[in-house]
């Protein structure tokens, strides 16, 4: 038996009534009426007919399998290559997430290029004229990459099948859809479809294909992180659009490890690899108060960051607490440990934490840094020149070891930080606060 409900072409929900506006997403004007199917033993009668109409499949074992290396096709653009554990896989499936603006299309227009095989690039949103501009200013060689404007994803499946190419490029996937699908383009519907037909095409002939996703203003990627599950390697290309800098992060790799990072330099000619991020954070380091250096580890590299906070007398009744790069939510915490174990409170001040250079990093290492960034812009006291510290704060007020603090330490030494704040020098805030001299032993 069926019964008539109402469904979001957007974000799938059923409703019972129409309405104008659906009430799980917002959109307007996408309720369209189905047929929902009732009553669990048809269900069950029609599963198990199903059932007894196909043929079972012969399993193998992993013993009779002989596995050989896998010649991944590698960019030459190291970090690239890097995040995706050495190249891109035949036959994978990788989606390329980020903010619009901060860089995709130019990112995955060097890949092509620097592929040195034929590669087709699919745009939904831009013509061949805009995408051959782009590649005219970031001075690529063109010759082996092929361009095809087109929406339909069956149109687009075809034409990889005939061509063969070694790559393809799909900028954007909320771009495409499928003739199968009654909804509009960028629809999590559209979006789920078109991706797992993508997926079967690479799985049956080998072909990676790139898949290029905008995140949404929720920061959700192609609607609420629906592709995540399907795709084998999500990147995400992070950064201040307004800096020159660029992380991408691995948060997904079927083939490698997710704890890998890339770091770019956005510049006239494109996105340049930086293989030294720490000279690069550094260069134009500040000797004020409210300044301290801490190193960081980015999958198996180490890097040195500049840490910068500023205090001000608070000119309304509730202090304001304002971050970037930094978790607000652990500033918080860090006030109230300092507050609490340091004795220093900061309640009638504006309190304001900056990461140098527009990265986001989310280490607990970080935390001794800030706190004596903070302590150091309160008293207006500068730290040394060769100074750096890092380490976890414990709600004790305790400063906890850090992984990796041998290498840590090589790092800030190569860049002549001699005077380093660690677990390993002192147990507590207090102490450490003492020990980079923004406070008086008492």
């Amino acid at each position: 038996m069926a019964t008539i409900v109402f469904q979001c072409q957007h974000c799938d929900a059923q409703f019972p009534k129409w309405s104008g506006r659906c009430g799980e997403c917002g959109k307007w004007g996408t309720l369209v009426q189905t047929a929902a199917q009732t009553g669990k033993k048809t269900a069950k009668t029609e599963h198990k007919q199903a059932i007894s109409e196909v043929a079972s499949a012969q399993p193998i074992t992993f013993s009779s399998l002989r596995t050989t290396g896998t010649k991944r096709l590698t960019t030459g653009i190291s970090e690239f290559d890097r995040v995706l554990g050495g190249g891109i896989v035949p036959g994978s499936l990788i989606l390329l997430g980020g903010d619009p603006g901060i860089g995709k299309s130019t990112l995955v227009a060097q890949v092509a290029a620097a592929l040195q095989a034929s590669v087709l690039y699919v745009s939904g949103e831009e013509s061949a004229e805009q995408v051959k501009m782009r590649l005219d200013r970031l001075h690529v060689n063109q010759s082996h990459l092929q361009f095809l404007a087109e929406e339909q994803v069956e149109v687009i499946c075809k034409t990889i099948i005939t061509t063969k190419p070694a790559c393809v490029i799909i900028d954007s996937i909320q771009t495409v859809a499928s003739s199968f699908v009654d909804s509009e383009p960028g629809s999590i519907n559209q979006i789920k479809a078109s991706t797992v037909r993508f997926l079967e095409v690479a799985k049956e002939s080998g072909i990676p294909i790139l898949l290029v996703g905008h995140v949404t203003k929720g920061g959700e990627l192609g609607g609420p992180k629906t592709l995540e599950h399907i795709v084998d390697a999500v990147l995400y290309l992070e950064g201040d659009r307004h800096h020159q800098f660029r992380l991408l992060r691995g948060v997904k790799n079927r083939f490698g490890s997710t704890n890998e990072v890339g770091v770019f330099e956005m510049q006239s000619a494109g996105l340049v690899p930086i293989e030294n991020p720490s000279a690069l954070f550094l260069q134009e380091r500040s000797e004020t108060a409210g300044s301290c250096v801490t190193a960081v580890t980015e999958g198996t590299r180490i890097f040195l960051v500049e840490v910068q906070a500023l205090v001000s007398k608070s000119t309304f009744g509730f202090p304001q607490r304002k971050c970037s790069g930094f978790d607000v939510n652990r500033l918080n915490v860090l006030l109230a440990v300092l507050e609490r174990r340091a004795h220093i409170s900061f309640e009638s001040y504006d309190v304001y934490v900056n990461v140098v250079g527009g990265t986001a990093l989310r280490e607990p290492a970080m935390d001794l840094a800030a706190c004596i960034a903070l302590v150091s812009a309160l008293f207006d006291i500068p730290l040394k020149k060769n100074s750096a510290a890092w380490g976890e704060v414990g709600l004790g007020g305790e400063i906890r070891s850090v992984s990796r603090e041998a290498d840590r330490v090589k790092e800030a030494k190569r860049f002549g930080m001699q005077d380093i704040v660690s677990s390993k020098k002192v147990k507590n805030v207090r102490l450490a606060l003492v020990s980079a001299g923004v406070v008086q032993k008492s």
